[in-house]
């Protein structure tokens, strides 16, 4: 299909001329793969609503209907929906870029001939251009080809050629963060062994040989958050320094984790019913941390779920 894009400018303005907050757009763009896939993968985590493998033409329409719903847009184009002049897609990008409305990035993903091969052959996967009885090198270099205006179009290019997943997602948020790493959501949660152990946690701390307020009758229809439970706990120099050596154990990991493009990181402390220890450990523990401005949130498993976030 062609497209006629006399006066094209003019009517993608129209369409996009609203009162709305001024977006910011991602169009991410490059040869099969260079790492579309997990650049859009990272700006999904960094909060854009992600859209895969959109037609260039419905990108005005998408902007306009995206607007009052998300502030973070992100669309990769894909080589499968070009049309048959790729010098079409031009006056789109180009108005698009233009309307004061949107803050646009325009990036574009590419990676040597050779990288691209044996990134092929690795994964088996067969190139989009392969059905038009092509070789796998043939359909690299003719894609190359056909991307080559889009290309010069962008504002920022990264040759992922010597890159791991992991040195991509870092280049890409610091592209969008000015910083290596993103924000990392630790979360702290209390559950009781007696009642199974929590699933999904990346650390799992056992509370149970410390002392109990269970058998502490005035302590025991209380939880963790109840200051005469909290009182008790201080005075036990144990607690204490459990609490300080799990402290300095996820102090001395967290950067490492960060770097490992890790989202979130559950940390599970349990004691028997999840009701005075493994509580306040967490209390604890989420204090240190939001002291130390780290993203933070408590779940306690059989308690009411608390949560606790960083103060920008």
């Amino acid at each position: 299909m062609k497209y006629a894009h006399e006066g094209l400018g003019a009517f993608v303005i129209q369409h996009l001329r609203k009162t709305e907050p001024r977006m910011k757009l991602f169009i991410v763009s490059g040869r099969s793969g260079a790492g579309k896939t997990i650049a859009l993968r990272v700006l999904e985590d960094l909060g854009y609503y992600c859209v895969d493998n959109l037609p260039v033409t419905f990108l005005p329409e998408l902007i306009n209907l995206s607007r009052s719903r998300h502030k973070l847009l992100a669309v990769s184009i894909d080589i499968r929906n070009f049309p048959e002049s790729p010098d079409t897609l031009i006056p789109y990008i180009r108005s698009i870029k233009k309307d004061p409305n949107n803050e646009v990035i325009n990036l574009f993903l590419d990676a040597e001939d050779s990288t691209l091969i044996k990134r092929y052959e690795e994964t088996r996967r067969l190139h989009p251009l392969a059905k038009q009885n092509m070789t796998l090198a043939e359909s690299i270099k003719k894609e190359h080809e056909i991307l080559d205006p889009i290309a010069a179009l962008a504002d920022v290019r990264i040759d992922t050629s010597n890159d791991s997943i992991h040195d991509l997602s870092e280049q890409i948020n610091t592209l969008v963060l000015g910083r290596k790493e993103k924000n990392l959501n630790i979360i702290f949660e209390s559950f009781g062994f007696k009642r199974g152990i929590a699933k999904d946690a990346d650390f799992v701390f056992d509370a149970r040989f410390l002392p109990n307020p269970h058998w502490v009758p005035e302590l025991r229809s209380l939880t963790g958050l109840d200051e005469p439970v909290i009182s008790f706990f201080r005075n036990y120099p144990e607690m204490q320094q459990y609490i300080q050596q799990i402290d300095t154990m996820l102090t001395y990991w967290l950067p490492y984790l960060e770097r490992n493009n890790r989202s979130y990181l559950t940390v599970a402390i349990g004691c028997t019913g999840g009701q005075h220890r493994s509580v306040y450990i967490a209390e604890e523990l989420a204090a240190r941390f939001i002291a130390a401005g780290k993203s933070v949130t408590v779940k306690h498993l059989y308690l009411a779920t608390k949560k606790r976030e960083k103060k920008a």
